[in-house]
């Protein structure tokens, strides 16, 4: 990537060049990158009632079919078995062992091989080849975050720790029914730059608009990510603060928080949303929605109360962006300073 291409002076820089966003090339090497990152995997409470959780989604982001299972502790295994490549959970269950469904062969939680049929008569068998191959794992308050080679904003958490921590976030309770899953006509980064500006926000987001403070609406940047602070209106529901945190006395609606390269989290009073972004093409994005919920009786109200209607409201405006891009009357524009200091980040990050 060419290092200037981003001037670091928001009000001389030009935005991302459209082949960023339309070209194969481009797209390859964007997303190579990923397997350096850590990726969200689950939360906690997604294991309570299944032991053992594959991840689909980190096939997608970073080439390697994943797994945790729970025992005593929480590991993240290949979800390959060592025979013949077939994978070995599809969906969540509880079992006291990983079976391969093709030929029965069997690991325990650990990873490490614990019988194969017809093997009896195989030399140097088994040795370590035959264990799945474990994973990173790094934990914060339930919060579950895996990767392959995972060597890349390292601190980011001690970000959302600084401001967040105060919240009970490892007791909040998975909710499937808030569970969804996406499939837009738009480049990834496409989908991330809406995120990550609230300029858009009275002109896209009609009903969120009247239920946010626009004029207090901030950004900060932080070391591979964004935190974006949605301030409510008069009357709309926000967090009760402790006076440990550095927002108290304020009426917080929604903590935004976007983590290198495409994962974020949206605290509400509610709880918590994780989107999911993961590119499948250089056309095509794939979004997946997980709720896990703090207090039910503010389910409904305020800046997280319809969270359907402003994906779908976004999902609009990526896809007519997706088509705008590829134009030849279009290629670069400029950034706000006040409204895409987010925006500018994230493109500094990708052409780093």
């Amino acid at each position: 990537m060419t290092t200037n291409l981003i001037d670091p002076d928001i009000r001389k820089a030009h935005t991302l060049p459209s082949r960023f966003y339309t070209d194969e090339e481009s797209f390859t090497d964007l997303v190579a990158g990923f397997e350096e990152c850590w990726h969200f995997a689950a939360h906690e409470d997604q294991l309570s009632e299944n032991n053992i959780l594959p991840l689909e989604h980190m096939e997608s982001l970073v080439g390697e079919p994943m797994l945790l299972t729970r025992d005593a502790v929480i590991r993240c295994l290949s979800n390959v078995c060592t025979h013949r490549g077939m994978l070995i959970a599809t969906e969540a269950c509880s079992a006291s062992t990983l079976k391969c469904g093709y030929h029965g062969r069997t690991f325990g939680l650990d990873g490490c091989m614990r019988n194969m049929p017809e093997f009896e008569d195989v030399e140097d068998f088994p040795s370590l080849s035959d264990d799945l191959s474990s994973f990173d794992l790094k934990r914060w308050k339930g919060l579950l975050f895996a990767g392959s080679n995972p060597i890349r904003f390292n601190d980011c958490l001690e970000e959302l720790e600084a401001r967040i921590g105060w919240m009970p976030i490892e007791s909040f309770q998975h909710d499937p029914s808030r569970h969804r899953t996406y499939e837009i006509d738009a480049n990834w980064a496409l989908y991330v730059d809406n995120y990550l500006e609230g300029f858009h926000i009275p002109y896209v987001h009609g009903d969120l608009h009247g239920e946010l403070d626009y004029d207090s609406y901030s950004t900060e940047l932080f070391e591979g990510g964004v935190l974006q602070i949605g301030v409510a209106s008069d009357s709309e529901s926000c967090f009760s603060l402790p006076e440990s945190s550095p927002d108290y006395g304020q009426r917080i609606a929604a903590y935004y928080y976007w983590l290198y390269p495409g994962l974020m989290l949206n605290f509400y009073p509610w709880g918590l949303s994780v989107n999911l972004v993961i590119p499948l093409s250089v056309g095509r994005t794939r979004i997946v929605y997980h709720g896990f919920v703090w207090d039910h009786s503010k389910l409904g109200a305020g800046a997280g109360g319809d969270l359907d209607k402003v994906e779908a409201e976004d999902q609009d405006i990526v896809e007519a962006t997706h088509r705008g891009v590829k134009s030849g009357a279009y290629d670069r524009g400029r950034y706000s300073p006040t409204r895409e200091t987010g925006v500018h980040h994230f493109h500094r990050m990708l052409t780093s």
